[in-house]
């Protein structure tokens, strides 16, 4: 099939390219240029940057020269950085319970909001599940605590901390409640929603009109990735109900991978490319 530009879709960064270290998901220092052509020539608009504990002064988001060579392979080939996953996050929660790391938590998230900003950044995602869960009420209190230090940078700049989680729908509509500014958003995952048996309609329900963007993946119930449509999300009714809440945010696909990542990839476009469109006709229907 022919490729063509397709709107506010684009996938997780290195999901292109063979696996950096061996990683399922990582930035891949060094080769995250080509990339970028790759997903251009697929007709994909973005690409969300990944920026990892790890090895982090080496990823170009946090040094000028860097950011100058993202902006210019942008400008190359059309596809933009709009999204940030801040997996250094998972690694060093802003809600750890040891005090310094939580407090240099807090001042690489303000350096990458700032240095976000010069690229276009609209959102960065704040990963708050696996070994980043807020899975008791004092991690619960020392995220809002120490995130909400945060809110001034990003209300500033107007790049949205869009929340991932595993919370049920209403507690995790308690805690952007409790945060109590528009800045923190909804990054809603489609397989990791699944593999803990939510229904979608129930979560859009309670927090559609907060997400700012969707993670496409498909999980079994209580289980791992797998190819997109052979899994428990129901694609149908997560589309159907995203259009209902005037959803008109970016999808990034953060679907399943094998070792070189481009053919498995191609496969699940083909498949997710007449969901959208669907979406698409359905959410013009709505307006």
């Amino acid at each position: 099939m022919g490729w063509a530009m397709i709107k506010n879709l684009g996938i997780m960064q290195g999901r292109l390219l063979p696996k950096y270290q061996g990683r399922y998901q990582a930035h891949p220092v060094g080769y995250w240029q080509g990339e970028f052509q790759i997903a251009s020539n697929l007709g994909l608009s973005l690409i969300e940057f990944i920026l990892d504990f790890d090895q982090s002064e080496k990823n170009p988001l946090l040094n000028q020269s860097g950011l100058e060579e993202i902006r210019k392979v942008s400008e190359q080939t059309g596809v933009q950085v709009k999204t940030i996953c801040a997996d250094y996050l998972m690694e060093a929660p802003v809600h750890s319970e040891c005090d310094w790391v939580a407090a240099e938590s807090r001042e690489m998230l303000c350096r990458l909001l700032k240095n976000a900003s010069q690229i276009g950044v609209t959102d960065i995602i704040i990963p708050c599940v696996d070994k980043s869960a807020l899975k008791t009420e004092s991690q619960m209190l020392r995220f809002v605590k120490n995130i909400r230090s945060v809110r001034t940078v990003a209300e500033k700049l107007d790049i949205n901390l869009a929340l991932e989680t595993d919370l049920p729908p209403k507690k995790f509509l308690s805690l952007l409640e409790t945060l109590d500014s528009g800045i923190f958003t909804v990054n809603y995952d489609t397989g990791n929603s699944a593999a803990l048996n939510y229904d979608p309609a129930e979560e859009l329900a309670v927090y559609g009109g907060r997400i700012s963007e969707v993670h496409l993946k498909d999980r079994v119930r209580g289980g791992n990735s797998v190819e997109l449509g052979k899994g428990d999300v129901n694609f149908q009714k997560v589309f159907t109900t995203l259009a209902q809440t005037g959803f008109r945010g970016s999808f990034i696909m953060q679907a399943y991978r094998d070792e070189e990542g481009i053919q498995i990839f191609k496969q699940q476009l083909e498949w997710i490319i007449p969901v959208i469109d669907d979406w698409n006709r359905q959410s013009e229907e709505i307006l």
